[in-house]
C-alpha cells in the first residue's frame, strides 16, 4: 500500500484516538479502499468503527439511508449523494466522523456532464456542517483515481477533525 496513504491514515487515527473520536466510512467508487487503508494500521480497531461499501444505488438507500429521490434527481455521482452518504453513514453508526465518496473511477462510465475521474467526497460529524469536495482527477487510470480519492478523503477528514478540535477549545 502507498506510503503516503499509510502516513495519512496513521496520523488521522492517532489524532482521532487522542480526541476520543470514532471514524466510519461509506464508499462507492473506492470499493472499501478508505476502510482498507485505515485498517492497514495496527490498532485501528479502537478508532475505526465500521465501513459500508455501497456500490449500487439500492445499497446506498438500504444500508445508509440515502433517499432514492436524491439519487434519481441528482445521480449517484453528485454532491447531494455524497453528503447524504456521509450523513446517513453517521446516523447508522456509532461513530463521530463519517467519510463518504462517490465517483467515476473509469475507464468507462463517464459523460460530458460527469466525466471519468469526477469524484465527490463528503465528511460529516455530529454538530458540524458537512464538508464536501468535488475532485476532477481526469482519466488518469482507475487505480490512480481510487488512490487519489483515498488521499483526498483522509485529508478532508483531517480538516473536519481540526474543526471539531477548534470548537472544543475554550475561548481565550
Amino acid at each position: 500500500m502507498d506510503d503516503t496513504l499509510l502516513r495519512l491514515a496513521e496520523d488521522l487515527l492517532s489524532r482521532c484516538r487522542a480526541a476520543k473520536l470514532l471514524l466510519t466510512t461509506a464508499e462507492s467508487c473506492t470499493g472499501g479502499l478508505i476502510a482498507a487503508t485505515l485498517t492497514e494500521i495496527a490498532g485501528s480497531s479502537d478508532v475505526f468503527e465500521r465501513g459500508y461499501v455501497t456500490y449500487s444505488n439500492a445499497a446506498k438507500s438500504y444500508a445508509i439511508g440515502v433517499p432514492a429521490e436524491v439519487i434519481a434527481g441528482h445521480g449517484a455521482v453528485s454532491e447531494q449523494v455524497a453528503r447524504a452518504m456521509a450523513e446517513g453513514c453517521l446516523r447508522r453508526s456509532e461513530a463521530d466522523i463519517a467519510i463518504a465518496c462517490t465517483g467515476i473511477a473509469g475507464p468507462g462510465g463517464g459523460s460530458a456532464q460527469k466525466p471519468v475521474g469526477r469524484v465527490h467526497i463528503a465528511v460529516a460529524a455530529h454538530g458540524m456542517a458537512t464538508m464536501h469536495q468535488q475532485m476532477d482527477y481526469g482519466d488518469i487510470g482507475r487505480a490512480e483515481v481510487r488512490t487519489a480519492t483515498v488521499e483526498d478523503a483522509l485529508n478532508l477528514a483531517g480538516e473536519m477533525l481540526a474543526e471539531i478540535l477548534a470548537q472544543r477549545k475554550p475561548p481565550a
